[in-house]
């Protein structure tokens, strides 16, 4: 089977890695690809976001399977256009990628759908926003007294969020949000984070092994967030209880839901969920597999990528379950100074290590320099994810692997997935 995917990031790297090892490839390429993905696939040229490229792209490749891996070029309805022409794609098409590319649209589905989340407000305008801060301050409201969750409602690239307490920094927020998209204001939720993803053919569904993700930029979880700075699997909390209650209250009352709104697609959903005392709480929904989870999930599979890829994109997910082999993957992003805030791009790479059984190196935007140096291209820069029988032996060839990539601000979170392992 010849695939195209769609997208540079060191997710996108991730998905190329596992189909590229899988018995049915035939035949790989990504559009635009990145430095990485150059040495397993033959990275095409173009905007992944624009229809007409893709579907060139498509059609020159003789792609059986198109996989699209950002949000925008789903938001934007490529996966629509190459449909019409007749390809088989994961994804789905912009009306349903809306749960992603408007929150309040896929809150609201959430709140139809009965499934527990935040309490949540929305504002359009910021003097509406101003009035109901200033009458919630005084302790009126015992939610929205304390630290508030402020979310753009449209597409942010993970970093459409803010928590603060401060009204004055509330209020910036906002303003900042307001100028030209909808903000949603939430209550905030204490517990962990889980990020489940759901294979999708459009009526059935089958919940893959889930991964904690690492928002905040510092360790502890401090700082800003952004768009992940690591991510674990196996979740050690995440046992068969904990999933039947997601599934019970927050997978099966959705995709009920989408289908009674004609929303149902092929290719995956993906739950972000806070498990709280009160039980798991639906934080958001998104129409793509996760980054940085992506990286840690696919290297422990033990079922075959394309298997899983082709039966939501072209047949039946309905008694499929994707097996893990006994491992356990750690996930560090690399990242740029000054992410999630301004960052340079093009620093040379100065070193980084290879890929090896204990440890894989995802790039992220990477590119080459005329002279054929590697730089990088974004704030995420890689994505090194160790492995081993168990979370430790994988933190600590994580944390190995991490030290060697070398370049000018190179910064990563040193705990991720430690608070999983404290008493």
């Amino acid at each position: 089977m010849k695939v195209l995917i769609l997208g540079s990031g060191a997710r996108e790297h991730a998905l190329a890695w596992a189909i590229e090892r899988s018995k049915r490839n035939a035949g790989l390429f990504c559009l635009p690809g990145n430095a990485g993905t150059e040495d397993l696939a033959l990275n095409l040229p173009g905007d992944p976001a624009d229809p007409a490229t893709v579907i060139k792209a498509w059609k020159s490749s003789g792609a059986d399977l198109v996989v699209v891996g950002p949000e925008a070029p789903l938001a934007a309805g490529v996966a629509d256009a190459l449909r019409a022409e007749g390809a088989k794609v994961f994804g789905p098409g912009a009306s349903a990628a809306m749960l992603e590319s408007s929150k309040s649209f896929g809150r609201a589905l959430a709140d139809k759908a009965g499934v527990p989340c935040a309490r949540t407000e929305r504002f359009k305008t910021l003097p509406d926003f101003e009035r109901w801060l200033g009458s919630h301050r005084g302790g009126r409201s015992a939610w929205a007294s304390g630290t508030l969750v402020l979310k753009k409602s449209g597409l942010a690239a993970g970093k459409g969020v803010f928590e603060s307490a401060d009204r004055s920094e509330l209020a910036s927020f906002a303003a900042q949000v307001l100028a030209d998209d909808e903000l949603l204001v939430e209550e905030y939720l204490s517990g962990y984070e889980l990020s489940v993803f759901a294979l999708t053919d459009g009526t059935d569904y089958a919940i893959l092994p889930p991964c904690a993700d690492h928002k905040k930029a510092l360790a502890g979880n401090l700082g800003p967030n952004t768009g992940g700075m690591g991510a674990i699997c196996p979740v050690p909390s995440a046992d068969k209880a904990l999933m039947a209650m997601v599934d019970k209250h927050i997978v099966a009352p959705t995709f009920k839901m989408m289908a009674k709104e004609g929303l149902g697609y092929r290719g995956v959903l993906f739950f972000g969920i806070m498990v709280t005392q009160s039980g798991p709480k639906l934080l958001e929904y998104n129409v793509r597999w996760g980054d940085p989870e992506t990286q840690s999930l696919f290297p422990l599979l033990a079922t075959d990528p394309l298997d899983m890829l082709e039966a939501a994109a072209a047949g039946s997910v309905a008694g499929m379950e994707a097996r893990l082999r006994d491992q356990a993957a750690v996930g560090v992003t690399v990242a740029s100074g000054g992410y999630p805030g301004a960052y340079a791009k093009g620093i040379p790479v100065d070193e980084l290590p290879p890929s090896d059984h204990n440890a894989l190196v995802f790039h992220a935007g990477t590119a080459r320099s005329k002279g054929r140096k590697l730089v990088t291209g974004g704030g995420r820069c890689f994505t090194v994810v160790g492995l081993g029988a168990d979370y430790f032996e994988a933190h600590t060839h994580a944390m190995e692997a991490a030290r060697k990539v070398r370049f000018e601000g190179a910064w990563f979170r040193p705990d991720i997935g430690k608070a999983f392992f404290l008493d």
